[in-house]
Formats: structure tokens, sequence, C-alpha cells
């Protein structure tokens, strides 16, 4: 038997405009959705941030809410957990990233309820390093699901690997990077894919195939893809037919990612490599793990990382001094910001030749500035001394010099 599990990210950053949300949701999220409704054997895990779930609600999504409800009743769907604005949660403070977790538990298990327990995690871009993965096991998170290239044993088919992660151990999944970008890039139809399980499969009693990517990948990336490929797919397994077309086909079923731990046993392995889904093994060879999101030679992420860690700092001490109740607005308007400010795509949007966009940039660090500004505001109208003041006032220029210098280099690129 081949077991797949396949996987689906679903994610909007907090800047995203309700008019691309609504088309987005009416090219992918709702015909997917539709399609596993038509498909009840089919099975799913999927992550949905909570920013996103939030911006269903208030902007015309309860409907896709309402189904995502009814799936994972169904038991189709098997949600994970994740960080709320799908910020990299190696590259942050630890207290930020457990807020960031606790905030999408906050926002999920209101409107998913009981259907929101999840056993397994998954990290923002798949952005991975030992640190994390301790403290999401410090959560109560079972498993983690990484990027294949970070596998530093052989590679699981049959067996699920266990791994220290500093002083804990944790269940460590992998998806099938290449199989998942012939699927995302449209590299692959149905048979073919059938095809490259059959052959994983050789020689084989049992085994497991996982596939991940995002979930706008279908309809919205690729027009139609979710019945093109996903509900051409489910149709054929559900088949009783184990020819089509003079090809043979396996026997196949869908699985959630943790009903895989009922069926395969676990074995303790070699800590994975820190990396995410985009990372190559050549990025791994220069410690380069997270190009896309902290480059060491982009020096705009040097830029937008070196504001972020003064927003983290005026953010913090604000939240010790909140004398007042317009002192007590304005934190809260910081620190709603700062979460926000933590999302990814700012960073993702900031690679000149790759992936960019100037709007998008510019737009998160207007979220970092929202957060300073009210920060700042908020320890001025506290009681410390005129000379700390002045030391928050020294971090608030050194801020702004670097705004200036980040924009300067957008202008120029």
């Amino acid at each position: 038997m081949i077991y797949w599990a396949p996987f689906l990210h679903f994610y909007q950053p907090p800047t995203q405009s309700y008019p691309i949300l609504e088309k987005v949701s009416n090219e992918s999220y709702r015909p997917l959705l539709k399609m596993l409704k038509k498909h009840p054997k089919a099975k799913i895990t999927v992550n949905i941030c909570g920013v996103l779930t939030q911006m269903l609600s208030e902007h015309n999504g309860k409907d896709i809410i309402a189904d995502f409800n009814k799936l994972a009743k169904n038991k189709q769907i098997e949600f994970v957990g994740s960080a709320k604005y799908h910020a990299i949660i190696p590259l942050i403070p630890k207290d930020e990233a457990r807020r960031q977790i606790e905030l999408n538990e906050e926002t999920n298990s209101l409107f998913f309820a009981d259907n929101f327990r999840p056993r397994g995690f998954f990290m923002p871009e798949m952005c991975y390093s030992a640190s994390s993965g301790e403290l999401i096991r410090e959560m109560g998170y079972e498993w983690v699901l990484l990027s294949g290239v970070s596998c530093t044993d052989e590679w699981p088919l049959d067996v699920i690997y266990r791994t220290k992660a500093e002083n804990s151990n944790i269940i460590t999944f992998f998806r099938d990077d290449i199989v998942s970008n012939k699927i995302s890039f449209r590299s692959v139809d149905s048979m073919g894919f059938i095809a490259a399980l059959e052959y994983l499969a050789k020689g084989k009693k049992d085994i497991y195939v996982i596939t991940a990517m995002d979930a706008e990948t279908f309809g919205h990336h690729i027009k139609h893809w979710e019945k093109l490929f996903l509900g051409k797919i489910f149709k054929i397994i559900a088949s009783k037919k184990r020819k089509i077309k003079n090809q043979l086909i396996p026997h196949i079923r869908t699985i959630t990612m943790s009903e895989l731990l009922d069926k395969f046993p676990i074995k303790e392995s070699k800590p994975p490599l820190n990396s995410s889904w985009s990372t190559t093994k050549e990025d791994i060879a220069i410690k380069d793990y997270y190009p896309l999101w902290r480059n060491p030679l982009n020096k705009i992420h040097s830029l937008q990382w070196q504001h972020l860690h003064i927003c983290l700092k005026l953010v913090n001490a604000a939240s010790h001094v909140q004398d007042g109740e317009e002192a007590k607005h304005l934190y809260e308007y910081a620190r709603a910001s700062l979460d926000k400010a933590l999302h990814s795509c700012q960073f993702w949007w900031a690679n000149k030749g790759r992936t960019w966009s100037i709007n998008l940039i510019n737009k998160g660090l207007i979220l970092q500035e929202e957060a300073l500004f009210n920060a700042y505001k908020t320890l001025i109208l506290s009681k410390h001394s005129e000379k700390s003041k002045r030391k928050f006032y020294l971090q608030m220029l050194a801020a702004r010099d670097i705004a200036c210098k980040l924009r300067d280099r957008i202008y120029a690129a």
C-alpha cells in the first residue's frame, strides 16, 4: 500500500488587500474545499495561519471557515499549529515565537473550536532550527514537517524519524521536495504523479510519501489545478479500476500525517539541518540557511532586521511602563503592530532579481514604524527618568536613519 499524505498551507499576509483576498478565495480556497467535499474519502493535512482565518471571518469568508469545519468534522482534514502572522520562527526571539504560536492557537480555536486540536506543527516557510524544534515540543506539539533537504539520514519511506531538538525529542516528517515542486510548477500530471509513487514503492510492501505546498497553488497560481490534478487523482484512487490507459494503478490511500504514526515504526535519527523549503544544498554548505529571509549578502535584509531589532527593544521596554489610559492604549497599538510586523513576506519580497516588490517591502516597514512610534510615545508618557527617555529617543533616531537608508536602497534598486 502507498500512503500519500498531502499537506496544504493556507496563508495571506496581514498587509493583503481585501480585493486580492477575495480573488484568491474565489480562485483557490472555495474551489479546493468544494472539490474535497466531492471526494469524501480524500484526506489532507492543513495549516491555515490565524491571520488568514481572522481576515476570512471579517471579509466575506465565513463560508470558507464553515467548509473547513465540515471537512474537519468529517475527518477529511487535520489541522496543525503554526505562527499566526507567519513569522520566521528561528529568526525571532523565543518569547516572540511563543507569542506567535499562542496567538495562532487562540484565533484558530475561536473559529474551529473542537476541530482544532493540532498534534503537528508547520514552521512558516519550513524554516527550522534545533532551538525552534525545542520550543514547539515544549508547547506540546508531537511532530514537525520539514523540507526534504534537511534530512540527514536515509530517506524515510517506511519509517518515521524521531530526533533530538536541543533537550527534547521530536518527530520529524519530511516532504518529498522533488515531487512537491513538480506539482507546484505543473511539471507532472495526475498519471505521472501516480507513476512516481509507484517508482518509489518498488521493492517495499508499504511506503508513505508526503507532498507539501501552498494551497494557493491550486486555482490561484495554476488555474483549475485543484480539478485537473487533485480532483483527478482522488477520483482515480477512489475508482475500482486497476488499469487506466494501459497504466497499472497501484493501491494508494490518502492519509493525514498524524495517522501515519499508527502505520509505520518510529526510529531515532540524526538531527535535521537548519533549512527552509526554499533552501538548497548549496545554501546549506555556506550556512545560508534562510536565504530568502535573511541572506547575509542582502543589504536590504540587513537593514530590515536592524530596524526590527530596535522595534523589539522599544516595544519590550514599553510593556513594563503603561502609566495611564493613553499610554496603555498606545502600547496595545504598538504590540498589535509588532505582531503583524514580524510577518515573513516583507523579507521574501526583498530579493532583487528573484522575488521583488518595493510596495510589499515598504508595507512591512510601515508596520514596524507604527510599532516603534507607539512604543516610543508610551515610553515618553512614562515615569522613566529623563536620561532613560533620552536613550529611547536616540534609539528612535537610529531606527529613523535605518528606515531612510532602507528606502534609499529601494529607490536605487
